[in-house]
């Protein structure tokens, strides 16, 4: 089951180095132009930033992968599984909020094109300036919950229906047959607090 109570949301210090920094500018400006181009369409934006948030885990474990390959030395394996895992996470939260959107042709192309040209950035972040990547997505998380809480406040305020959870969501999470989008809202949110916690980590640790 997933966590449902209130989340309290981390205020971090943006400004501890210059790797740090560079990691908050980037998450800001990512964040600057979702609310740009989707304002309060939370479901379709949900897509957007689901598809991108699905990239750093995978581009991350696979390096690692390739890491531990390289060095011929065991070790890297949890870090691995972590990775990959909250890849597939987030692939699962894209799958949820494309039966809610349904985004048409030119939002999907839109989707790809993220896709392509955050997963060629990543990688190149990842491979030089592994710290400051993973500070990036662990800020990345944090405007993540951030956005889930904006989006939960106005379903429970009534402005969007509170339509039923897909049951692709109802089986993930096990949640009861008569779940809500609300309900759903909340487990994503709380998977996105988890990310953020394990990237803030492995940036503190490097």
């Amino acid at each position: 089951m997933c966590i449902r109570d209130s989340m309290q949301i981390l205020d971090r210090i943006k400004t501890v180095n210059v790797s740090d920094t560079f990691a908050y500018s980037m998450t800001q400006f990512f964040r600057f132009t979702a609310d740009t181009f989707f304002a309060k369409r939370y479901g379709h934006r949900a897509v957007v930033l689901e598809t991108v948030a699905g990239v750093p885990g995978m581009v991350a474990g696979v390096w690692m992968h390739f890491k531990s390959l390289r060095a011929m030395k065991a070790g890297y394996g949890e870090q691995i599984r972590e990775l990959l895992s909250e890849a597939e996470n987030e692939r699962m939260h894209l799958m949820f909020f494309i039966e809610i959107a349904k985004p048409n042709l030119i939002e999907r192309t839109i989707v790809l094109s993220a896709q392509i040209v955050f997963g060629l950035f990543y990688l190149f972040m990842y491979i030089f300036f592994t710290r400051t990547a993973h500070r990036m997505i662990g800020y990345f998380e944090d405007e993540a919950v951030k956005s889930y809480t904006e989006y939960l406040e106005i379903v429970e305020s009534g402005k969007v229906e509170d339509i039923p959870a897909p049951q692709l969501a109802i089986q993930y999470y096990k949640l009861g047959s008569d779940s809500k989008l609300s309900d759903l809202i909340r487990c994503v949110r709380a998977d996105e607090q988890h990310h953020s916690e394990t990237n803030h980590n492995y940036a503190d640790k490097l």
